[in-house]
């Protein structure tokens, strides 16, 4: 959908409708924000597979991933929206080229805070989930190797 929305908006906003404008805005910054959710649940469960392997249950696990995945986003937008829904518009690069309108966050501010910030604590997440794995994998190949050591002896 984030595609969709992508490759749809230049288009749509050459109809110069500012409603059109608004939802189209909406729409990619909710499925750029939906992806990059995703992506940090799928570090989790990642973790939760290969570093917390035994005990490990949580009940409605896919339920609870679906509520985090879809509903965070749709958390932030839902602020961004009741601050002030002239946050979203029509961005005009050029008056020549009607194709170069692309609808998305006006302001710079809220730019930064609704989308970089959410990106960059997705991305420390997904680090630490990662290193945590690597950590976890290279002392499960250490004790593997110090076992076949003293078996050896």
């Amino acid at each position: 959908m984030l595609n969709m929305a992508f490759l749809t908006n230049s288009w749509l906003s050459s109809f110069n409708q500012p409603g059109l404008c608004i939802t189209m805005a909406v729409l990619l910054h909710y499925f750029l924000l939906a992806a990059f959710t995703w992506m940090c649940l799928e570090s989790v469960h990642f973790y939760l597979s290969l570093v917390k392997v035994f005990n490990v249950y949580v009940p409605k696990y896919i339920l609870k991933c679906c509520i985090a995945g879809w509903g965070m986003p749709a958390i932030v937008i839902t602020i961004v929206l009741i601050i002030n829904k002239d946050f979203y518009g029509n961005g005009s690069h050029s008056e020549s080229n009607p194709f170069s309108n692309f609808c998305w966050i006006q302001d710079n501010i809220v730019f930064y805070i609704s989308v970089v910030a959410y990106v960059f604590l997705v991305f420390l997440t997904n680090t630490a989930m990662f290193i945590t794995v690597l950590l976890q994998i290279h002392s499960m190949k250490s004790r593997t190797l110090r076992r076949s050591r003293s078996w050896k002896r």
